[in-house]
């Protein structure tokens, strides 16, 4: 059975800390899924990390759930969450079609939507129809070209603003809300202000719960690494170091051995080349 949303309040209710990963493949969410990892984010931090923009903003809606259908079929166990990409739902009724589709083609649990209060007439409407939403401000990748890349809310109006945004998503119906590089005691603050979980990244840690992308974690994005991640494993040098043995393997011919390769009857193997010769 699946984490539900109830079950992620249930876990904020208790004061148990909420680990959340980002990931984008069939072979990762069965990792995350193993390591009793509650919530995924099919993040569309994918269109840098694995299709290699410099930002999220070229990520399509047919991409994302090219995406969330590989999680979805990698994970049992844990709430799978797909972000909504740029321009998606700019509307209500675009964002109930961009979440229709990702529910129904992709098979996600809930929804990701950036944005403070002015998009919480569409949370509101796409919780009435039984989506499950989540909601993110602070730093929003998709307004980059806007607000650039830059911790959000030092200054006391848009510390005002960012608390009235929380607020305006929790009352919209919002089970869950993405805080990322906010100051920390701002981000405890409107944790300590809302009902439900608030899931950090780059905001500190009074938070009810943390988000990571897979790539920073383990190393294998090697373009930059954000301060507000930590690196648990170098896999790239892992990786780099093995893909170089295997080379030198097949150059010197050392790959593959008798134990990687099959036999073969040599009296079918003579039977099959006198049947060619006849041919």
């Amino acid at each position: 059975m699946r984490t539900t949303i109830l079950e992620v309040q249930k876990l904020k209710n208790r004061g148990e800390r909420i680990p959340m990963v980002t990931a984008y493949d069939y072979t990762s969410a069965q990792i995350a899924d193993r390591a009793g990892i509650p919530l995924i984010l099919v993040g569309d931090s994918l269109g840098m990390v694995v299709l290699g923009h410099t930002s999220t903003v070229p990520v399509t809606l047919d991409e994302m759930l090219h995406h969330m259908r590989a999680v979805v079929r990698g994970s049992q166990s844990a709430l799978v969450v797909g972000d909504l990409p740029f321009l998606t739902y700019t509307t209500t009724e675009e964002a109930i079609q961009s979440a229709r589709r990702a529910m129904q083609e992709a098979g996600v649990q809930a929804v990701k939507l950036e944005g403070g209060a002015a998009i919480a007439p569409s949370i509101a409407r796409l919780v009435e129809l039984g989506i499950p939403v989540m909601g993110h401000i602070g730093f929003t990748p998709q307004s980059v070209n806007q607000i650039g890349t830059r911790v959000q809310g030092r200054a006391a109006a848009d510390a005002a603003r960012l608390i009235n945004d929380a607020l305006a998503i929790e009352a919209a119906g919002a089970f869950g809300l993405v805080l990322e590089l906010v100051p920390a005691p701002l981000a405890s603050v409107i944790t300590q202000r809302l009902r439900i979980p608030t899931i950090g990244i780059g905001a500190g840690a009074g938070c009810a719960g943390q988000v990571q992308v897979w790539h920073d974690l383990f190393g294998l994005y090697s373009d930059f690494l954000p301060r507000h991640a930590r690196r648990y494993l170098n896999l790239s040098e892992t990786i780099t170091n093995a893909l170089t043995t295997y080379a030198n393997d097949v150059r010197e011919g050392t790959f593959p051995t008798a134990e990687q390769s099959s036999t073969m009857d040599d009296a079918t193997l003579q039977a099959a080349l006198k049947l060619v010769e006849q041919s």
